[in-house]
Formats: C-alpha cells, structure tokens, sequence
C-alpha cells in the first residue's frame, strides 16, 4: 500500500501528498519509508521544478508508528536500524537534490511530522487546521521514553544551535507556528490552505535551486560546535543538570544530549546515524516500552472515555457552584473559568470569596503582564467568577463542588445549603481527599447525583482528578463529572468509595513509610536521597512537611472515630509515634515554619533554601543504624505497589490504567515506571512477591503479598485491561 501520492502539477511541480490507507493519520513506519524511498527514486529520473509536502489528512504528520515500536525486541532491533536509516536516506536525498522543496503544514506536526516538515527547505503552516484548533509543532519523543529518530536531533541542533535546541529536545517542548516563526522554524503562516499552496508554488517558482542552511559550505551552527568557548562551558555540566532533574532514572535526555554533541563533531550524514543507534537502544529498553504502554496507549484509552458509562449524551457544564474559596476552591474556580465556565465562588463572607478571586486575578495579571495573554481574555476569565456570601447564587448550577474543611458536619450543612437553591438534575460533587463518598452523600436529598471530585494542589498546574462513586451514584453523575473534568483540560481517573479511596490512600504509605524508617534511626538524608534517587520528585519527609503533620494527625483520629463507630479495629502504624513527637515539638510543617525541614524566615536566613532540620539526629537517627539504599528505594517503592493491589482486590480500583495514571499523576510515582502496576509487571510478579514477603519478614505485617496478587501469580498473568 501506498502511503505517498506522487502528483505533478501544471507548473512542474511535484506533490508528495502524505495519506496513509485507511487510516485517520499519516504515520512514519515501514510502509511509509518504502513509499517515500519509491517516490525520490521516481523524482530522481523525473525532471520537475520542486516538491511539496501536504497532507490528505486532517493534520500534517502524527510521528513514528508506536504499534511497531512498543512491539521492538532487541532481536529486531537491526530491522529497525535499517529502516530508520534508509527514511533518513530518503529524506536526505529530497532536500539535497538542489530542487526547492516546501512543507504545507495544514495540521498537527509532531515527531515524525515535524522531522519531515524540518527536510523542507521553507516550511508553510496554517494558524488554525480543519477543526479550527491552533497547529501544534514539535518533537514530544522524549515524554515517551524514546528520542526523535527520523533526523529532528541533528537538524534542530544545527538550526537553532544546542542552547537553543535544548527546550524542544530535552523536554519535548511543543510550539505553536508563531513561535516557530520567530525561530527561523516557520517561513511563513497564512490562514487557509488554498493561500498555503499558492504561497508554496510562489516560492518555488521564485527559488529555483535551495540548499539547507546547514549544508552551505562554511556554514555555521549557532552558538558554535562543541569546542567553541561558549559552548564548551556549558557541555561538562549540561550531564550534571540533566541528573538533577532525572536522578538518572530517565536515559532519553542523556541520550539526547549525547547525540546533540556528537552530531556536530561529524558530517551530518554520520550525525543522522548516530542518532539512528541511540534511538533503536531507547526503544528496546523497558523504560520506553513502561512510558509508551502508559503515557500513550493508557492515556488514550482514558481521553476516549473508557470508564465513562456508556450511551449518555456527552454534556457540558456551563454554571458552576464552587463552595469554599480558599486554595483548592480558588484553583478549581480558575481552572473552570479558564475554560469559560460561569463560576459562583461562595464562602460565608464576601470578603472571603474575593479573596479568592484575587487568586485568579493574580495568576492572569502575570500571564497579562508577560503578553501570555490579551486584555479581553484577561477580563473575560475574571468576568467568570462571581465572588459570593449568598447561596441564592447557585441557583441554575449545572454542578456545585464542596472545597471546604475535612468535617462532616461543614459538608453535611453547605451540602444541604446548596441542595436548597439546585434544581433535581444539578449534580453535587464534594473535594474531599480522604471522607468516605457514601458516607457524605447521607446528607444529601438526591444521593444518586453526588460524587467525589479529587483535585490536587495546586489546582491550576495538578493534571489528574480523581472522580469516586459512592454506593448510590448513578450512571448519569459520573458521566456529567468525568465530562466536566475533561471540560476543564484535565485528566480523569475513577475509582469506587473507600477510606482515602486510591490516591490519598496510597500516597499516605509512602509518606507513613518515610516517617516511619526516620522513628527506626534511619538518617533522614538517607531517607529523602533514596526517594530521589527513586524517581520520587519529592521525599516522604518533605511532602508531609507540605500536606501538615497536624493534618496526618487529625485524619488518624477521624478514621479511629470512624472504624470504631463501624465496630472495626484500627491497626496503629510505626510512622504514629514519629508523627506526634513532631507535634508536641510545635514542628508541625511548612506552614508553621517549621517541620522536618528549617524553613526560610523563622529557622533560616531569609531567602535561604530550606534544609533538613539539624535536630532530627538527636531527636530519632541513631549514629549505629545502617540500612542499605535498595533496601530504603524498595520499602518506599513497594510499599504503594502493594496498598495498589489491596485496592484492586477491594474493587476500589477497577482497571489497570486508572492505576497507573493515577500513581504518576496524582502521587508521583516514579514516571519510568509506567506506574505501580507496570512495575509489578516489569519486576516480575514471582520476583516482586518474592522481595515483599523479605520485607514483610523484616518491616512488619504492612507488607503481606495480598492473595489477589499471589493468585496472579500462580496463574502466569499480569496486571493489564482486557
């Protein structure tokens, strides 16, 4: 099958139309490298007077094939290398065969795409595609393990320099044509895709022969090759700063920088094959195929719905009720606003609710300010917000979100406050992070049209929320809630009712098990480098600092009142005696200046970098104690690996991908890992069960292998949605 049209038009020009057969995107594999090789064979017997790229699809170019790549063993891995080489070969032959050659880019342009486009010697975009969405450009290889391998290292190094390249290389940074165009990435932006053709054959017609910048004799790469002073500083640290910021868990940014570097102390054809070996060894290692599996076909799987219930019409929210305007109810206003969602923002005074307005009024003065964002939609997002003390307000609310205090008794009274001014079919979702749903719904006339809507701090920059389900919630709740969250750009996760339901519950192991090897003796520093060194973007000492240990204090006396109530035992944990030693030595967190860290201002300097408390070594280390660092990594990584499972086992969890997603998401499991189940999968489960019951052994009974994960085992199977 052909995936390249060859065409020539009346002017002599020929056109590469891109379109994969039956398919909705254009994608770099295979079938694609035979065509485009097929086609720079026929235009090298043809005589034409330049070449265009356009799309017969909706956007431009999707990338590489991730259905070939995540099935890439080490085996195939030469099959790859070959057919990553003869794309590039193809590529190279186009832009160097003295023919002008144009890309009119009328959608999407990313990996792959992007790395076609960059072959052309003037690049055409449109400002809006067929859907009226702003194009996007890039090469977001790197947020998926893997490094761009169809050339787009060597040219955008060579284009734009290392420093300036580093962005959209290192990070996957993606751009919009404007920005592409001041880059010297983009030639030309125009409104419709007649005006882009016609501007292609201008240019060609004016532009004879075209060479690529980098292929000019003398040329120069901006900012200069390796052994230029300037850049000769930055190489030696450039590794350093990359391991600050991955702890060496994430090879895909140090292999990208190896590649950068090495590219330019060769010809650009030996450069082009460099990249080739560094991209086959990321694709068939495990990070790649843990990021892939997670962030792609996971992820996918959640944006089309997959735990929405089906055959309910998709809906919009177009009033929201939010009460409580402190940080959680001000960020979730924001949020919404920015989406143009009409905004009610109680709190029981005026004054209150516009403070926090002025929340939002701060983040878009900022964005105002920096030109991130125009007068009218400055105005319009504040226009949204309609600060109030009267619950007359909510009135006509499609949705309210309770965002106030961990109480029963405060949610149970704005629920029933609200409930009084919202029509039968309005929905009613509260924020709490730990409360049982079922249990709050009892305050509630309509239980059927209450849920859990989990956001995460900060709301404005968290991407997940988490949606629960009480035991009466109807179908027609959740798909009105999992509509609003992706409404508002976010991700959804949805899980069943339980104490902490998955995110806070799990999350609270990983924090209790840092506390609790600090009450062992364990040196803190020991403690919080080994969660680093995990791929934790934050240790557990540091993150309760965050969150407030009077508030660890306060959930544990609620849920001891709550089991017993429920006539069930509490079992007390290690991390308990730790947590109230704190508290009696007013060391109660990063609000109160003062936790397990020394905070700027009240202990520290002011300005200074908050540090490790110098009294936590007399307080709890013990100078004798030593514990190997695996041994800290496994008890802080598979402590939540095995409270995940419980959550499977209990039906508080219902699929795999909610898993995953939600591990990194919303707690930060380590991002190459795929998440908490991919783990298991990737350790192995007869390895892993192994490993816990050595840490049940020695830890205590936290880590007993549940009986879900053993009979997984027995059975050869692992974690994955059917």
């Amino acid at each position: 099958m052909n995936s390249v049209i060859y065409e020539k038009d009346q002017h002599n020009i020929v056109h590469l139309i891109l379109d994969k057969p039956n398919a909705g995107a254009n994608l770099m594999d295979n079938e694609f490298t035979d065509s485009l090789t097929a086609a720079v064979e026929k235009l090298s017997q043809d005589d034409y007077a330049g070449v265009i790229f356009r799309s017969a699809k909706s956007t431009f170019f999707a990338g590489g094939n991730l259905d070939d790549l995540f099935t890439t063993q080490k085996e195939n891995a030469a099959q790859l290398y070959d057919m990553v080489n003869r794309l590039k070969l193809a590529m190279r032959e186009i832009e160097t065969q003295g023919k002008p050659v144009v890309a009119c880019i009328n959608g999407a342009a990313l990996g792959g795409g992007w790395e076609l486009a960059l072959s052309a010697h003037y690049r055409i975009s449109l400002k809006k595609d067929a859907l009226n969405k702003g194009v996007i450009l890039g090469l977001p290889e790197v947020t998926l393990g893997l490094l761009p391998g169809g050339g787009g290292i060597i040219r955008m190094t060579r284009l734009l320099g290392v420093q300036a390249a580093m962005p959209y290389l290192l990070e996957g940074k993606q751009f919009k044509p404007e920005k592409g165009l001041e880059l010297g990435l983009i030639n030309e932006i125009v409104d419709s895709p007649e005006a882009m053709l016609e501007s292609a054959i201008n240019w060609i017609k004016e532009n004879p022969t075209a060479t690529q910048p980098y292929d000019v004799k003398g040329s120069k790469v901006p900012g200069g090759k390796p052994k230029h002073p300037g850049l000769a500083k930055m190489i030696p640290i450039a590794p350093a700063m990359i391991r600050a910021k991955t702890k060496g868990t994430l090879p895909a940014p140090e292999s990208i920088l190896a590649v950068m570097i090495e590219g330019l102390q060769v010809d650009i054809d030996t450069a082009m094959r460099i990249e080739s070996r560094y991209f086959v060894e990321l694709v068939c290692s495990q990070v790649a195929k843990n990021m892939i599996g997670t962030f792609w076909y996971q992820m996918n799987e959640i944006k089309a719905g997959a735990a929405r219930p089906k055959n309910i019409e998709r809906k919009k929210v177009k009033k929201l009720g939010i009460l409580g305007a402190g940080m959680m109810g001000a960020g979730i206003a924001y949020s919404s606003a920015m989406k143009s969602i009409e905004v009610v923002l109680k709190d029981v005074s005026l004054e209150s609710a516009e403070k926090g307005k002025a929340y939002s009024k701060n983040i878009v003065d900022k964005k105002l300010n920096k030109g991130h964002l125009s007068q009218d939609k400055h105005d319009a997002l504040l226009n949204n917000i309609l600060p109030t003390d009267n619950a007359q307000q909510l009135a006509g609310c499609d949705l309210v979100i309770e965002a106030v205090f961990e109480n029963r008794e405060l949610k149970a009274s704005v629920t029933q406050e609200a409930e009084a001014q919202l029509s039968t079919q309005a929905i009613f979702a509260s924020n709490t992070s730990t409360l049982p749903i079922t249990g709050l719904a009892q305050a509630s006339k309509r239980p059927e049209n209450y849920i859990g809507l989990h956001f995460f701090s900060p709301v404005d920059k968290m991407p997940l929320v988490e949606i629960i389900c009480g035991e009466k919630t109807s179908d027609e709740t959740l798909a009105l809630a999992y509509d609003y969250v992706q409404q508002i750009g976010k991700t959804p996760i949805v899980v069943n009712d339980s104490r902490g339901f998955y995110t806070s519950r799990v999350f609270a192991t990983f924090a209790n098990e840092g506390i609790a090897m600090l009450g062992e003796g364990i040196s803190a520093a020991a403690i919080e480098n080994a969660a680093f060194l995990s791929g934790f973007p934050v240790g557990p000492l540091a993150v309760t600092d965050e969150v407030s240990l009077t508030l660890l204090e306060k959930i544990r006396k609620q849920t001891i009142l709550d089991m017993e109530a429920e006539g069930k035992e509490y079992i007390h944990h290690p991390a308990e005696s730790t947590v109230d030693k704190m508290v009696s030595l007013q060391r109660e967190g990063k609000l109160a200046g003062a936790g397990f860290y020394s905070y700027a201002d009240k202990e520290l300097a002011k300005g200074s970098k908050k540090q490790l408390w110098s009294g936590l070594k007399d307080t709890f280390e013990q100078a004798n104690k030593t514990i190997d660092l695996q041994e800290i990594k496994d008890r802080l990584l598979y402590i939540q690996a095995i409270e995940t499972v419980r959550c499977l086992e209990e039906n508080v969890l219902t699929s795999v991908r909610d898993a995953n997603i939600g591990s990194i998401m919303g707690i930060g499991y380590p991002v190459w890992t795929g998440g908490i189940l991919q783990f298991i999968n990737q350790t192995g489960l007869p390895a892993f069960i192994e490993r816990a019951q050595h840490l049940h052994a020695t830890c205590g009974e936290r880590f007993r292998v549940p009986t879900l994960l053993k009979q997984m085992a027995n059975d050869k199977l692992t974690f994955k949605d059917s």
